[in-house]
């Protein structure tokens, strides 16, 4: 006999478990995760860094709106899932003048030089500032969305891929693994497997991309100091912070990829080695730990929230790209008053609120970049 929940989350990623901490207590939920463990692809390979001038106008607002529930979060957390920690562009006035957006302030070339002493000097010539940025403790937020979801009665389930789903009535039938399920509102928070999860469910899929990023924790002879800023290249070509005594790096590849449970390419870490060697004073001299994660995006690079306007009930949660957990609880937010709002569970009109609501902004600024979800 299928279990029946007011909603039913495919996706145990930060997306998935986001939204399942903000819907516990106001509806029925249930997560199903295709892997035994939650947060296995993407959103166990993040930079952990939440950067306010990244990405277009409206993932910057969703970021603000994100940290703004992160600290309220972390101000009832022993231990806090934010850590200020700078963010710096360099490369030529030019590209870090295209890149920088409001929240970045330019710097001089010395002020960069004291911020990162690691640089040679002569590998830039311009760097703009973040100041407001802030590193992320992963997996206590993943542990601390999963707590909450499960101590409000959400029933989680891992090693459960669906493999149908129909609509049934009012609402849908998903099986899941050995699971049966049936939910009024069926969320589809799958990364890159948004798509094929669409296809399953015979509804049209939003032909969203996923794309390589590659990232690895090296060794050096000189580890940056405390409260070093994450250095960014303004062309996108690589990225590193600090990592306690040792040093991610990243060569920040953007390269097509289908879903799949990605690894690191031979060559992408030791060719961006030799040039961070040239570029900077760390002295790498060797590999822990890489590992390769998807950030799948829609064609205009906008994050996907919203009803399918053509399959009733089915609720679309992706498309995030390299954003997803700076816009996470923004879109969980306004995820949770969508759905609520359309009756799910015993609270609908709970979070339908007027426009002065946060939820309603995040849902007007998403709205401003895509007039639908098939624009």
């Amino acid at each position: 006999m299928a279990a029946h929940y007011d909603v039913l989350i495919v996706g145990g990623g930060i997306a998935g478990l986001s939204l399942a901490s903000a819907l516990a207590g106001s509806c029925g939920v249930a997560l199903v995760e295709a892997e035994q463990e939650l947060a296995y692809h993407t959103s166990s390979r993040s930079a952990r860094q939440l950067i306010p001038s990244y990405g277009p106008e409206v993932v910057q607002e969703l970021t603000v709106r994100t940290l703004e529930l992160m600290a309220a979060r972390d101000a009832q957390l022993p231990e806090p899932v934010l850590t200020l920690r700078s963010f710096m562009l360099i490369g030529t006035e030019e590209s870090v003048r295209a890149e920088a957006s409001g929240h970045m302030n330019a710097i001089t070339h010395e002020r960069a030089m004291e911020l990162c002493p690691a640089l040679v000097a002569g590998s830039f010539s311009a760097a703009g500032l973040d100041t407001g940025s802030f590193g992320c403790n992963a997996p206590l937020l993943l542990a601390d969305h999963r707590h909450r979801a499960e101590a409000a009665g959400a029933d989680i389930v891992t090693g459960a891929r669906v493999h149908s789903a129909q609509r049934l009535g009012s609402g849908w039938e998903i099986g899941a693994g050995q699971e049966a399920f049936e939910a009024g509102v069926l969320v589809n928070a799958a990364g890159a497997w948004a798509d094929e999860i669409a296809v399953i469910s015979g509804v049209e899929k939003l032909g969203l991309q996923p794309y390589r990023r590659t990232a690895a924790v090296v060794d050096v002879k000189r580890p940056l100091p405390e409260h070093s800023p994450m250095v960014a290249a303004a062309d996108n070509s690589f990225y590193f912070r600090r990592e306690g005594e040792h040093v991610l790096i990243s060569p920040s590849e953007t390269v097509p990829s289908g879903p799949e449970d990605a690894r690191p390419r031979p060559g992408d870490i030791e060719r961006l080695i030799v040039r961070l060697n040239q570029l900077t004073t760390l002295g790498i001299r060797g590999v822990r730990s890489a590992w390769t994660g998807l950030r799948t995006e829609a064609a205009d690079g906008v994050p996907v929230a919203g009803f399918d306007a053509e399959a009733p009930g089915f609720y679309w949660l992706a498309g995030q790209g390299g954003y997803g957990f700076q816009t996470s609880s923004a879109m969980a937010e306004l995820a949770a008053a969508q759905i609520l709002g359309q009756g799910a569970g015993h609270s609908a009109g709970h979070s339908s609120g007027a426009a002065h609501h946060p939820a309603s902004r995040t849902a007007e600024a998403l709205a401003a970049a895509r007039w639908s979800i098939r624009r």
